[in-house]
């Protein structure tokens, strides 16, 4: 699946896109924040609070326990704020 990152989250992971083959028992947004915390540094920075990252299955907006099974891309990004 692809995953695209956003803002700060793209900056902190140091690149804005990337293809990923997230392990089988990663099967929730939750869980690939999770998976992909542990993949390096740059992933532990850009995750550090998962609970204010958003993101998007197939540009849908989707809570943490969205299921990611048959998504084809996956969009991290920080809250928006403005008016």
């Amino acid at each position: 699946m692809k995953v695209l990152y956003f803002a700060w989250v793209r900056e902190r992971v140091g690149k804005a896109e990337e293809d990923i083959a997230p392990p089988a028992d990663v099967t929730t947004v939750a869980e690939l924040v999770n998976w992909l915390s542990q993949r390096g540094e740059e992933y532990a920075y850009a995750f550090e609070k998962p609970k204010v990252i958003r993101a998007a299955i197939d540009r849908m907006h989707v809570k943490p326990d969205a299921a990611i099974s048959g998504a084809r891309e996956i969009a991290f990004f920080p809250p928006m704020t403005g008016g």
